[in-house]
């Protein structure tokens, strides 16, 4: 397992990192999903043999239009 610290712009409420948490661990590969709206970002622990980084990325793009994630730096 690795995790991974994504930066997400667009969350404007509490129910918006609810929503990404709850998508995330649903998709398999995702062991994980801990978002934080007030940090503006997610820590997710996920099998890198069973999903990449994009996909992930992807996935919560995919949820809401206004999201925009991207790998924390920090």
């Amino acid at each position: 397992m690795k995790k991974l610290t994504l930066k997400i712009n667009g969350m404007h409420c509490t129910s918006c990192a609810m929503s990404i948490d709850g998508e995330l661990e649903d998709t398999d590969g995702i062991k994980q999903s801990n978002t934080n709206y007030a940090k503006q970002k997610t820590e997710v622990t996920f099998d890198p043999e069973k999903i990449t980084v994009d996909q992930i990325i992807s996935i919560i793009k995919k949820l809401n239009d206004r999201y925009n994630a991207e790998v924390s730096k920090d």
